[in-house]
């Protein structure tokens, strides 16, 4: 089918033939066919790599053209949001249409998306739009639920799946598009949403999966491949017969220090493989990565990217997640060593994926475990670069004949496991069921039980288990203040309209609050502790020897902390991971090194970003509380903790931080050098500024022009010295 036969505006199709799309890929011809551009439901299951995005595209061009209205894009990842956005900023942009992105602040309805005709965002911010009410959202006409088979994940899954619910109800009329790559149950997913399902196996590069042991990689469709054994270690001989033929690698490994250790091992066979234009382009990548971050992290990213080798995974920064990609994409970086998260999101194919292991470590049950097959399946189907290769070759490595046959029969052969509701969680209902209620869209148990009986579990399992379940949340909801009961009405108490609107776990708001209720002096340990106790942070847990310190500061500390220590040792254990948390904020917010908090915690930029974003939000929605509940001190308090957890300093840095472009490093040059406050900028010659260590003349300039227009950080509500006008 030929992109100029479209039932489409010639605009549209121009702009599609201007970026060389002449003619679909058989999975869009598939969509199309089956109703794409006539807004029928559609859950479309074709491989990476064959031309999801577009489909998408061509589903929103057609509503926007018929239609009007708006697009909901929704993705897993943040990282992935970004990604649809520059690829959607792109084509609709030239069209006329704005396209915005939104992943951030659950406690906003954020009205400015009112202006946008596609915004893409996360599952969760979209669940967080519908708590606040967004006005705008009736004037949706499509949703697109990109990586649907997320619905069967347990942490993330339930929002998911009560996500589109929701949103079925709300927007009776809407089109519903649903997109993975992976989805053995298709057909049972697809009825859940009143779709027709679509399956397409075609991929733009032939995909071979296989097994290599003793020399030798089997395939499955039977075919075999030899590889010379130069270095008695199977994944660089793996790696090695690749470059030898111009190809590029990824290998998947599931600990971040094996990602390091391995593309370390890797890099003296990528260094070989490289050119002078290629070292020369590897140069500059590495001096953007250190002129923008230099730390423990950073520096042995840089040392291995000058070699053509590179490690990716959540604990590296997303300014140096992007120059690995964008490096790898340039063919410069020849071999990259990731963790899954890769393969759940960015797309980053190479001619050969290799998994040298099928086992991971749950933290949780503190086993190790087998992958499953569809992790297994995500992972192989990064194999194949579209216009590079003919064929994307995805290898187990196995260590013996019986390993290899088991991984044959049970990976590479089977299929991946079938998609099952997660929704049976008392967690993930606690939240959903007070926002149902403090929505409006449910008012009554039989209206409760309505919605639920539109999920997915409904559809899988027995209901009755749900309702049951749903009715001991609701008590639970109603004994801690969340919910009343006015005969058969069911309604959401103030406090629990602000607590579904701050997009808590009810759990996390009844801690926050008995703690804060507490008659006692709060220090900023005592507040981190209680946050890092709720179910809403994620946990940092405890390696060889952390106890021993961990003990000596309940010891020292105890009074400062959010409650006394339990006797019971697995909730001690909890307890002490609690206050690792805790104690890794404080020494953010304390001003120590980047690096210090790797060394003693183990945590890369990546995730001590994750981790602070999490106690932002977190810090502010405990001010929310207690601003609610009348306490005044703590309010005050807790608003100035926010400001230094997002910015990690001292409260004394608080007016420099808010000048946009000033972060941590410089506002403290600039308070060692008498530079503290907005006054003294203001006061300061542009010459005196500049001599400032970090400075320099250009940035002195931006400093007083900022300073002097009032360009202070976008998201910055108030310097410190300003709050008591509040109160």
């Amino acid at each position: 089918m030929k992109v100029e036969d479209l039932a489409l505006p010639e605009s549209v199709k121009q702009a599609l033939l201007k970026r060389g799309i002449r003619e679909l890929f058989p999975p869009q011809e598939m969509a199309v066919r089956a109703g794409l551009l006539d807004g029928v439901n559609l859950v479309v299951m074709a491989p990476t790599a064959s031309g999801k995005t577009l489909i998408a595209v061509l589903a929103a061009a057609a509503q926007l053209a018929r239609r009007g209205g708006k697009v909901l894009y929704l993705t897993p990842l943040r990282s992935l949001a970004s990604e649809k956005f520059e690829e959607l900023s792109d084509l609709f942009g030239e069209l006329g249409y704005k396209v915005a992105l939104s992943v951030g602040d659950y406690d906003s309805s954020d009205e400015w998306l009112e202006r946008y005709d596609l915004i893409v965002t996360t599952n969760e911010k979209a669940d967080s739009l519908i708590r606040h009410g967004a006005s705008w959202l009736p004037q949706v006409s499509l949703v697109v639920a990109d990586e649907i088979h997320m619905v069967g994940e347990a942490g993330r899954g339930p929002t998911l799946e009560l996500l589109l619910s929701r949103l079925r109800r709300l927007l009776p009329e809407a089109q519903v598009l649903g997109l993975s790559a992976t989805i053995s149950n298709l057909e049972e997913i697809a009825g859940w949403l009143d779709a027709k399902p679509v399956a397409c196996n075609w991929r733009p590069v032939t995909l071979k999966e296989g097994v290599y042991y003793d020399g030798v990689i089997e395939f499955a469709d039977g075919t075999s491949r030899e590889v010379e054994r130069r270095h008695d270690d199977a994944l660089l001989d793996l790696v090695d017969d690749t470059l030898s033929e111009g190809g590029q690698v990824l290998v998947f490994t599931f600990r971040r220090r094996s990602a390091i250790a391995v593309a370390t091992r890797l890099a003296a066979l990528t260094e070989r493989a490289l050119g002078r234009n290629e070292r020369a382009r590897l140069k500059a990548v590495c001096d953007q990565l250190l002129s923008r971050e230099r730390n423990v992290v950073s520096e042995k990213l840089a040392a291995l990217l000058s070699k053509g080798a590179a490690f990716h995974h959540a604990g590296l920064s997303n300014f140096a997640r992007k120059l690995v990609e964008d490096a790898f994409r340039g063919n410069a970086v020849k071999v990259v060593v990731a963790t899954p998260t890769l393969a759940a999101g960015v797309n980053l194919p190479a001619r050969r994926g290799v998994i040298a292991d099928r086992h991971k470590y749950n933290v949780e049950l503190g086993v190790h475990e087998e992958i499953s097959v569809m992790e297994y399946k995500q992972m192989a189907g990064r194999a194949g670069r579209p216009k590079y290769d003919k064929v994307g070759e995805a290898v187990l490595v196995a260590r013996t004949l019986d390993e290899a046959e088991y991984l044959m029969e049970e990976y590479v052969k089977a299929s991946p496991e079938r998609i099952a509701s997660k929704l049976s969680s008392e967690r993930a209902l606690r939240s959903q069921l007070l926002a149902e209620i403090a929505s409006g869209l449910s008012s009554t148990l039989n209206e409760l039980q309505e919605t639920l009986s539109r999920s997915l579990y409904a559809r899988q399992y027995d209901s009755g288990y749900l309702a049951r379940l749903a009715e001991n949340v609701v008590r639970e909801l109603v004994a801690e203040g969340f919910i009343e009961v006015k005969g058969e009405l069911l309604r959401a108490t103030s406090l629990g309209r602000r607590v579904s609107e701050l997009y808590l776990d009810p759990r996390t708001a009844s801690l926050v609050m008995s703690t804060l209720s507490a008659q006692r002096r709060f220090t900023d340990l005592t507040y981190l502790h209680m946050l890092a106790m709720t179910p809403d942070m994620p946990r940092l847990y405890l390696r060889k020897g952390d106890r021993e310190w961990l003990d000596e500061i309940v010891e020292k500390r105890e009074g400062e902390l959010a409650g006394p220590p339990p006797e019971d040792s697995d909730e001690y254990e909890f307890y002490l991971a609690s206050l690792k948390v805790a104690l890794m904020l404080l020494d953010w917010i304390e001003e120590k090194p980047d690096d210090y908090i790797y060394e003693r915690y183990d945590v890369g930029p990546g995730d001590l970003y994750s981790f602070t974003q999490t106690a932002e939000w977190l810090v502010h929605a405990a001010a929310e509380i207690s601003k609610l509940l009348g306490y005044t001190s703590r309010f005050k308090e807790l608003i100035v903790l926010r400001e230094r957890v997002k910015h990690g300093v001292r409260t004394e840095l608080l007016e420099l931080v808010s000048i946009k472009g000033i972060g941590r490093v410089r506002a403290r040059a600039l308070f060692a050098h008498g530079f503290r406050s907005l006054a003294d900028i203001a006061k300061a010659s542009e010459g005196e500024l500049a001599r400032v260590p970090g400075i320099g003349p250009t940035l002195a300039k931006r400093l007083k022009e900022a300073v002097s227009s009032g360009e202070l950080s976008v998201e910055q509500p108030l310097p410190v010295t300003g709050l008591d006008a509040f109160f």
